[in-house]
């Protein structure tokens, strides 16, 4: 199966675009969840207005589909000022990144995704942007060249990334504000699915969004995009109200279990179980029996896994843990807790891992 083909994907598809543009909150009042950052980002909005200046640049950085985007607009709503929408991959010259900037106001909002993608060029604009306020730009060719700066407006830089640690140094310390986004709970995601329920006029019970947000990974966005096929469900197999019984019925339908595993989640476990007897386990072994991309397996399909404690990461391979057996439905070998403390222990001594 595509990656872009899961229903429990975390990155943004197609289907999700429409549907987020809806569901999103305009107001920090109306944000669920992260509330260490919405309060914090609270006391800096209203010291940036009561000042009448520009907010602090601000980095966020988390697993995809955690609310980045809608907090940069969040934000700049509070502020009450114009937000401008970019990515990393889509700055492609300086040129485009400075063709960006002169056309800001002052107090503006860029928000830039994925901004680990920035090349270095481009990067070496944002230093002075973000720092002066100003552009650097050369006029002329060889030895008549000559550079001449351009004071920008003061504005607002929020980046997003999934993957903080591929920030270059200089990048990362120009940002006075840095935000992680944490996994939401159950309890936060059934809050999110039943207001988005309300939003679309979709009757519910308390079981029947609960039992969405368990299997949303912690994720909001899932936890939309369950919510709408479970709406489908509920409209053509039942009465139209999304009860405990008809979200259960319909995401495992969809091969979504309790935990929000589908199939190739489930897959990559019996492989490891049943083929290498819960490891330890190659990458590139795993990627060859189960028919999937090494690279896929290990940013898409491991992290989640790894986070529900069902695969280790060890210097001589994968591992399969008791958890993994039990949610299986298997019975561990007796010498499984032996083998994955062993596995644990030689991570720790050798450090990386595969």
């Amino acid at each position: 199966m595509p990656q872009d083909d899961r229903l429990v994907m975390t990155g943004l598809r197609k289907e999700d675009e429409d549907l987020d543009a809806s569901l999103r909150p305009r107001h920090l009042r109306e944000y669920i969840g992260q509330e260490k950052v919405k309060s914090s980002l609270q006391i800096y909005i209203s010291a940036a207005l009561k000042r009448h200046d520009a907010l602090d640049h601000i980095l966020l950085y988390g697993p995809p589909g955690l609310g980045k985007t809608t907090l940069a607009c969040i934000v700049a709503a509070e502020m009450g000022q114009n937000i401008r929408v970019t990515s990393g991959p889509a700055i492609e010259r300086p040129g485009d990144l400075a063709s960006i900037l002169t056309n800001l106001n002052q107090g503006d909002i860029l928000f830039i995704d994925e901004i680990h993608r920035l090349s270095r060029a481009v990067e070496e604009v944002l230093y002075p942007a973000m720092e002066d306020y100003a552009l650097d730009i050369m006029i002329g060719k060889g030895p008549t060249a000559r550079s001449m700066r351009l004071d920008l407006p003061k504005f607002t830089l929020v980046g997003a990334t999934t993957r903080a640690g591929r920030l270059s140094a200089p990048l990362r310390d120009r940002f006075g504000i840095v935000f992680r986004l944490e996994m939401y709970t159950p309890e936060e995601l059934s809050r999110i699915v039943g207001r988005s329920a309300s939003i679309l006029g979709m009757p519910y019970d308390e079981g029947g969004i609960m039992e969405i947000a368990r299997r949303s990974r912690g994720t909001p966005r899932i936890a939309n995009r369950l919510l709408k096929r479970v709406r489908d469900f509920a409209q053509v197999r039942a009465d139209g109200r999304i009860t405990a019984e008809v979200a259960r019925d319909s995401l495992n339908m969809q091969d979504v279990d309790v935990l929000g595993l589908d199939r190739i989640d489930r897959a990559v476990l019996t492989a490891m179980i049943d083929k290498f007897s819960g490891g330890p386990v190659g990458l590139d072994t795993l990627a060859a029996v189960t028919g999937e991309d090494a690279v896929t397996i290990e940013d898409v399909y491991e992290p989640y896994l790894m986070q529900l404690g069902f695969i280790m990461r060890t210097p001589r391979g994968r591992v399969c843990t008791p958890l993994a057996y039990q949610h299986l439905g298997r019975i561990p070998p007796a010498d499984l807790q032996a083998v994955t403390e062993a596995a644990e222990q030689t991570s720790l001594l050798d450090g990386d891992d595969l």
